[in-house]
């Protein structure tokens, strides 16, 4: 399944945007949960493009440069309804490195080991306080009351991110 189709649909249906705007939102709104990269996000607006559920405009910026702003189409609201109303089997465990590492602990010697773990749990530790920080800044700035607006959809993102960090790392101490 192409779930980029739906990210992208979802973004777009919100506000009309550029391909450049897409990749923002990708790089802040969604960082918590999805990625894309460029190479990803022009090749499917093409096919949502053929396919008819966006379409764009050229606009031009400055004196010379010219970009696409995307809208979403009838069948691009329809598309993106039905998605969202479509029961999905629960996503494969995501692949965890570190977590990887720590299953064959018994083969590292002690330094290796407390090593790894002293420099996960601090990368998870100023992961934890920046989404803390974002937590903060979010409800100070937003009304996330509205159960139906984007704003209660990046706090329900964010505070499962949040969620995420703390099980794992909030038991454990340096040493």
């Amino acid at each position: 399944m192409r779930n980029l189709k739906y990210a992208i649909l979802g973004l777009i249906n919100r506000k009309p945007l550029t391909g450049y705007d897409i990749a923002k939102e990708f790089n802040s709104g969604l960082v918590e949960f999805w990625y894309a990269k460029h190479s990803q996000i022009y090749p499917e607006l093409k096919k949502l493009t053929d396919e008819g559920l966006i379409s764009y405009k050229t606009v031009i910026q400055g004196e010379k440069l010219e970009k696409k702003l995307y809208t979403i189409t009838e069948n691009g609201k329809e598309a993106l309804q039905k998605w969202l109303k479509k029961d999905e089997p629960l996503e494969p465990t995501p692949k965890d490195i570190f977590r990887l590492k720590a299953y064959f602990c018994d083969e590292m010697d002690d330094e290796t080991l407390l090593r790894q773990f002293k420099i996960a749990l601090e990368k998870h530790t100023e992961k934890l306080e920046h989404l803390e920080e974002c937590m903060e800044m979010l409800l100070s700035e937003k009304d996330v009351s509205k159960v139906h607006s984007p704003e209660f959809g990046d706090y329900i993102v964010l505070n499962g991110a949040v969620m995420r960090e703390r099980p794992m790392w909030s038991g454990l101490r340096t040493v």
